[in-house]
């Protein structure tokens, strides 16, 4: 299955990069915000430098024309990790 959605990126990379870039970046965002809802403590601040190393590492790889495969796993790793603070910031607030 990987190596199915890899050929697809590959092939449609230049049509891919603005929806890679503003879902990494609206996820990125959410996270940011539930990181920032919560009370001042240390554990905001890494898990927001976590957030932002994540999604500025993927978006310059994006504008330094990296290869589609280290984009495409920069991608999931982004997606993952800022779903990952989102859920782990939510509980807070549901």
């Amino acid at each position: 299955m990987y190596s199915k959605l890899l050929k697809d990126f590959r092939e449609m990379y230049m049509a891919y990069i603005p929806l890679m870039i503003i879902l990494s970046s609206c996820l990125g965002s959410v996270a940011a915000m539930y990181i920032l809802m919560q009370e001042r403590s240390s554990m905001q601040v890494i898990q927001l430098t976590v957030c932002v190393i994540i999604c500025m590492t993927f978006n310059a790889s994006i504008l330094a024309q990296m290869k589609p495969k280290f984009v495409f796993n920069l991608l999931i790793a982004s997606l993952t990790i800022n779903a990952l603070l989102v859920l782990l910031n939510f509980g807070y607030y549901s």
